[in-house]
């Protein structure tokens, strides 16, 4: 395959899909587990002198401390015929692909951003070039190619 035709998306993809940042959340949940068993572990083999709240409250730090590094591996974006489901951290958001005008992933930009149809832009997380560079170009032209196929620019034809 030539590196043109790497770069290049037909057509939309086969729809439901869905798009993650899989480096980052590896990274992410495996560092939660990891953290969760450090400060378990050291609850647990803690000095004698230590009292039962003590270790209970090492115990509870660590599950806090996993439960935020997995809240920042739950981007996902999901397409289907009617639209894309974004969801980010702590908010998820539905849209029709009617209400997409854009889909921006600019050198430097940590993640998409969509131009709405509201004036707005949203974040998607899910496609992130810190989680590998040629992922999330394709991703997002992948993504593009949902809007161009099912959105307005199918509409105005």
């Amino acid at each position: 395959m030539t590196a043109s035709a790497s770069r290049t998306v037909l057509g939309p993809p086969r729809l439901p899909t869905r798009w993650r940042p899989l480096l980052t959340r590896t990274v992410l949940l495996v560092l939660a587990l990891l953290s969760l068993g450090f400060f378990c572990t050291i609850a647990a083999l803690g000095p004698a002198d230590w009292h039962r709240h003590d270790r209970v409250g090492l115990g509870v730090a660590g599950l806090l401390f996993a439960l935020v590094l997995a809240l920042l591996a739950r981007p996902v974006a999901r397409a289907d015929r009617e639209g894309l489901t974004v969801v980010n951290f702590v908010r998820r958001r539905r849209l029709e692909w009617a209400e997409i005008l854009g889909v921006n992933l600019r050198r430097g930009d940590p993640w998409v951003l969509l131009d709405l149809a509201d004036g707005g832009t949203l974040a998607v997380v899910a496609i992130q070039p810190g989680s590998g560079l040629r992922q999330a170009v394709r991703a997002a032209r992948e993504l593009r190619a949902c809007v161009e196929a099912y959105g307005t620019a199918r509409r105005v034809e």
